[in-house]
């Protein structure tokens, strides 16, 4: 299977995927739109200039952690805390990395970068929909180049927006327009809890991370996708072991099993000790043959004298 790299003209159908990976994350990208507008606002009332933040989400793009770096910037915090922070907050995208993995691994250097700097929640959850149905391997880079792409691009528009429009709206963020991109995500996830596993692993998740939000750089939603995934992992294994193969190789099992070899056994030597009977037989003959006729001969003379 050949792949076309970033930046080459794409084929037919590559051209398919790419439009097909745009269109199916234009729901994300309206749940996103918020979002972006209420970044770029608060970056226009605080300490930075317009340019800082949308040179921030061109090289992030990353929104929990661009909302978190804007608050420590604004409350003057060292580079390595809010360096230390954000590396907190975006340590997801390991999972997020490791469950995609299977299905980039065939490609170049080249694509799996592009691809992981374009990965956001959003991007992942459209992605992982498009290539759980499919075998590893087997489906090329432009779905998740598509839809990434166009996060990226909405992300931009709608930062510009808050930039520059955002001082129009005041008290924009206390609308609760955010609430849309909570929408959009639980019309994605619900459809996939399609097993127990999974249902088990998204309850244990989401209680957690309500129980454990006060938790600081948002730690409590970190702890909360590790428990979900530990749940899963653990529902997923086998339920009884090694089966009866464990059985057998084990102490008990091996116990169970002597008597009945042991009473096999003389059932396996049977034939042999059978096949060697008529020899022993005939032997047994042969040497009493000879006393057997001296014993007739001397009856048959005792009875003729008696005569």
């Amino acid at each position: 299977m050949t792949h076309s790299t970033p930046g080459q003209p794409l084929s037919t159908g590559h051209l398919k995927e790419f439009t097909a990976g745009a269109r199916d994350i234009i729901p994300m990208m309206v749940g996103a739109a918020p979002f972006g507008v209420i970044f770029g606002t608060l970056v226009a009332s605080g300490p930075l200039h317009l340019w800082h933040g949308q040179l921030m989400s061109l090289v992030v793009f990353a929104g929990s952690a661009q909302f978190i770096a804007l608050g420590l910037i604004a409350g003057h915090a060292s580079f390595a805390v809010i360096w230390a922070t954000t590396l907190v907050v975006n340590l997801r995208h390991v999972l997020y990395s490791a469950t995609l993995a299977p299905h980039v691994a065939h490609l170049s250097p080249r694509w799996r970068w592009a691809l992981g700097a374009l990965l956001t929640d959003e991007v992942f959850a459209v992605a992982w929909e498009h290539y759980r149905h499919r075998e590893p391997g087997t489906v090329g880079p432009h779905y998740f180049f598509g839809a990434g792409l166009a996060m990226y691009l909405n992300w931009q528009l709608w930062t510009v927006a808050g930039l520059l429009f955002g001082a129009a709206f005041p008290g924009l963020q206390s609308l609760g327009l955010d609430f849309a991109m909570v929408a959009t995500f639980i019309a994605i996830v619900v459809p996939q809890l399609v097993a127990l596993r999974y249902i088990a692993a998204a309850v244990t998740a989401g209680t957690l991370a309500f129980f454990w939000q006060a938790w600081p750089y948002k730690l409590g939603l970190l702890g909360a996708v590790f428990a979900g995934v530990a749940i899963g992992v653990l529902l997923s294994a086998p339920r009884f072991g090694r089966g009866a193969r464990g059985h057998r190789e084990s102490p008990r099992g091996r116990l169970r099993e002597a008597p009945r070899e042991t009473s096999q056994g003389p059932l396996r030597e049977a034939p042999h000790e059978t096949s060697q009977d008529p020899l022993q037989e005939v032997q047994r003959k042969t040497s009493q043959a000879p006393l057997r006729e001296v014993s007739r001969k001397t009856s048959a003379e005792t009875m003729e004298a008696s005569r």
